[in-house]
């Protein structure tokens, strides 16, 4: 088993390596970046938003934020999926918490 900060470790250098194709891609020309605009949509955020999640709320949320801004920018574009992101922050955040207690004290969940 990998260790927690190995983990770590692994997802943010994960997270700022996919951030380098989203820096060029939000301060290139727009002619030039038009071509990486899908793989920026639903391959480099996607990545980042898995790496990020399961940093701050574990391996769940990951994939549930995942699901959600790549069904809500398929269905009504950027707009509504950066806002189902915000919505799941916020839900992650108050069902979570910082410590995790609500879900360790049950003991069904594992959050590492």
């Amino acid at each position: 088993m990998i260790s927690n900060a190995s983990k770590r470790s692994i997802l943010r250098s994960i997270h700022l390596i996919f951030t380098i194709p989203i820096v060029g891609y939000v301060y290139g020309e727009a002619s030039a970046v038009q071509q990486y605009a899908a793989a920026v949509r639903f391959v480099f955020v996607p990545v980042l938003i898995l790496s990020g999640y399961w940093m701050y709320s574990g391996l769940f949320f990951a994939i549930i934020g995942v699901a959600v801004w790549l069904g809500a920018i398929q269905l009504s574009g950027v707009g509504a999926a950066i806002l189902s992101q915000v919505a799941l922050f916020i839900a992650a955040e108050s069902l979570v918490g910082d410590s995790c207690a609500k879900f360790k004290s049950i003991g069904r969940v594992h959050i590492t």
